[in-house]
């Protein structure tokens, strides 16, 4: 089954970048994958503190997936899997992406302020010709109607 891979964040774009997801997967037959990436500097304390802050992001990253997945399960039909990886970003993503042949299409939001569409839509864009699937930007202010009608 080819997946959608959407990136979990705490952007607001992120929320139009699942329901795009959801929506195709949805017409398509296809799965969802929710990948959410701890940063590294988010436990540069001491060991002990640092598993506990560890915990305690994959413990938030869970209940945000619960809210997106439920949604899903919902209105979509689509039953999405989470995958929670620690590093750097981009890295994480492209090896995830290497690491899961069924994965068929990155799906980003993009930011709609001013300051550009935010870093990981940035840096991926600048390797774009290279990724091995098609890299879909969904924009952060696209309505749920405007949504459904490109979905």
């Amino acid at each position: 089954m080819r997946k959608f891979m959407v990136v979990l964040d705490d952007s607001r774009e992120c929320l139009n970048a699942m329901r795009f997801a959801a929506m195709r997967a949805a017409n398509t037959g296809g799965g969802v994958l929710i990948l959410s990436v701890i940063p590294p500097d988010e436990f540069n304390h001491w060991i002990g503190v640092g598993e506990v802050m560890r915990q305690e992001a994959r413990e938030r990253i869970e209940a945000h997936f619960e809210v997106f997945a439920k949604w899903m399960r919902d209105k979509q039909g689509v039953d999405p899997e989470l995958v929670i990886r620690e590093g750097e970003p981009v890295d994480e993503i492209l090896a995830q992406v290497k690491e899961d042949p069924e994965i068929g299409v990155l799906v980003l939001g993009a930011a709609a302020d001013k300051k550009g569409p935010g870093p990981l839509v940035t840096s991926l864009v600048r390797q774009a010709g290279s990724l091995p699937l098609p890299l879909t930007i969904v924009p952060g202010d696209m309505s749920k109607e405007q949504l459904q009608a490109v979905t």
